[in-house]
């Protein structure tokens, strides 16, 4: 079986401070960050169905526009997160900017959502990659105008700001729907080596086949109920608020069903193919629902791909979840395949039983993040002096391929790239220079058109360029009174 504004920003000191508190006064008491995306800028709404408060996204984007989706859409859809979509027709890469309360070196679930619905009247199903900081998430595919896309990731961040972006490669314009963010617990889903992409969310023998979700969910994981004729479903006969959790937050609804063998089957297998290239973790959550009689058993083996998982019988605890999970990950046989069986023991007098599982792709961080206290800086001057170059948006610096405009950076191996140099010689600056610039320790030269001070233009220090004064950092740090005019 296959299964805010900036122009407030501008006149207050600590301008990346306050775009968190404008974030955070629209976080709940889980942490939830839940946008809606291509609403209006004044929209909040709670969800009737999840009580999750959704707000625009304004404050998270620079550019993009505000589009619907076509009303036949919209009919056969009852979630209104899907209703409209923020679309970007301009500039190859557009980002959002999420800033959680719990900040950096937290683990986060964060889940971008896609539905077309023909809002630009055009019935072209764009195709598009959506990156998170430096890295490559995943590439979005609409196969259909009607077809809702989850792509979801559990990551770590290094800073406390996390770009979430969607670049255009050339084949239809980049567009989203929602976009979520949720905090988890630090001991669960850790991989060490990147981030875990998910791949798949499975409610075994599901009694309302319904996705499950937040509030039945605490970290408002989606859980797809998993049909099929080959396996048996079970269930407790008591109410699921008698199940108790071993630490993942599972729903209860989720755990108070189960599948097991099916009495015309000898095994209880199932299996993907895979991409080779790529190593998997798999979350096998458990919990007995029969109350078993003094001559019944139930303790079974758990293989993959042939070689034992797990390294003794596994015997599920009546009405307590469990989850087994592999540290290292798994990799597909030479085939592209991973098999996972429940083979009952010699001793065991019912056939094996699982509730649940999920299974992520490693998804390795393989770019570094411009240096924070850079990072910091550059985006400071961009708030203070409302620059509005298209491309200074996500990483200032990484990839290369979407440096911002007026930026050189330094970049090696084993350290974080570093901003050397800025120039904003046509930017059209006026006002007082940001403090922020004094901030970028590596910084070489800054350049501006009009810069005036307090020593002349052949004070020891500056030199003249064509149309421009190249303004040491160290003049800066000496507290060299410098201006922008018109």
């Amino acid at each position: 079986m296959v299964v805010s504004n900036h122009s407030l920003f501008a006149i207050l000191q600590g301008a990346s401070f306050l775009t968190v508190l404008v974030q955070a006064n629209h976080v709940d008491r889980t942490g939830f960050i839940s946008i809606d995306c291509g609403i209006s800028d004044v929209s909040i709404y709670i969800d009737e169905e999840t009580g999750i408060t959704y707000l625009s996204d304004t404050n998270f984007t620079d550019y993009g526009e505000n589009r619907e989706i076509s009303a036949s859409y919209k009919e056969e859809i009852n979630e209104q997160q899907f209703w409209n979509v923020r679309s970007f027709p301009e500039g190859t890469r557009n980002c959002y900017t999420l800033s959680p309360l719990e900040g950096k070196d937290t683990r986060y679930l964060i889940r971008a959502r896609f539905m077309y619905g023909n809002y630009d009247k055009r019935r072209q199903e764009p195709k598009f990659e959506l990156h998170i900081g430096v890295d490559l998430w995943d590439t979005v595919i609409i196969e259909s105008a009607d077809a809702v896309i989850n792509k979801e990731i559990i990551h770590v961040p290094s800073s406390d700001d996390i770009h979430i972006c969607l670049v255009n490669t050339g084949f239809g314009i980049p567009f989203i729907s929602v976009l979520e963010l949720r905090p988890l617990a630090s001991d669960i889903y850790v991989a060490d080596a990147g981030s875990l992409l998910l791949k798949g969310r499975y409610d075994f023998g599901s009694a309302t086949n319904k996705v499950i979700r937040y509030r039945d969910d605490v970290y408002d994981r989606l859980w797809s109920p998993l049909e099929t004729d080959k396996w048996t479903p079970t269930n407790t006969s008591l109410g699921v608020n008698n199940i108790s959790d071993s630490g993942y937050g599972l729903p209860l609804t989720v755990m108070s069903t189960a599948y097991t063998r099916n009495n015309s089957i000898r095994y209880m297998g199932i299996w993907w193919t895979l991409d080779r290239n790529l190593r998997y973790f798999f979350y096998l959550h458990f919990a007995e629902l029969v109350k078993l009689q003094m001559n019944e058993s139930r303790e079974f083996n758990i293989y993959m791909n042939g070689d034992l998982w797990y390294d003794i019988p596994l015997i599920p605890t009546y009405l307590v979840a469990d989850t087994l999970c592999g540290t290292k990950g798994s990799k597909p046989d030479h085939e592209g395949k991973i098999e996972i069986w429940f083979n009952a023991t010699e001793n065991s007098t019912l056939p094996p039983l699982v509730n649940a599982l999920e299974y992520y792709a490693l998804q390795k961080n393989s770019r570094q993040e411009t240096y924070e206290k850079d990072a910091n800086a550059i985006r400071n001057i961009k708030l203070e002096h409302e620059l509005k170059f298209r491309n200074w948006q996500g990483d200032p610096c990484s990839p290369q391929a979407y440096l911002w405009d007026g930026l050189n950076c330094s970049y090696s191996d084993n350290n974080p790239p570093r901003i050397i140099s800025l120039n904003l010689s046509s930017s059209g600056l006026k006002g007082e220079i940001s403090p922020y610039i004094a901030d970028k320790t590596m910084l070489q030269y800054f350049a501006d058109a009009n810069v005036i001070g307090n020593e002349t233009s052949s004070s020891p220090g500056y030199s003249r360029g064509k149309n421009k004064f190249v303004v040491p950092l160290v003049a800066l740090v000496r507290g060299i009174s410098l201006h922008f005019v018109s």
